[in-house]
């Protein structure tokens, strides 16, 4: 059996980290829901190109950090989304329940391990 209240509260602790990661990188776009990355600010004038270089890959690193972040919050908000529905912890596969080793693991998982991969 499920225990949906502990799940819960995993989710929210993890949904909260996340955010605060996120806006730690960026801000999210009103208009699109979407989060985008924000560049460094300056304090001084990029001396040569090799700096300009280093804060392009930076920004770079930063933006694909900030899509697989979003994935995941995403993952955790739609599983809290329906964690009070009756198909929570179960498998969108086969149906069957999730393993509770997994759910503690993940608790956004939907799906049993055998299907993991799917």
């Amino acid at each position: 059996m499920v225990d949906k209240k502990k799940i819960k509260e995993k989710l929210e602790k993890e949904r909260d980290d996340l955010l605060l990661q996120m806006k730690d990188m960026g801000k999210l776009n009103a208009e699109t829901g979407e989060w985008e990355t924000i560049p460094e600010e300056l304090e001084f004038p990029e001396s040569d190109e090799n700096d300009k270089a280093d804060r392009f890959e930076d920004f770079e690193r930063d933006s694909s950090m900030m899509k697989a972040l979003e994935q995941r919050l995403n993952s955790i908000l739609k599983a809290l989304k329906g964690i009070n529905k009756d198909s929570f912890g179960k498998c969108e596969i086969c149906k069957k329940e999730i393993e509770m080793s997994r759910l503690e693991a993940n608790p956004a998982a939907q799906t049993c391990k055998k299907h993991m991969d799917n």
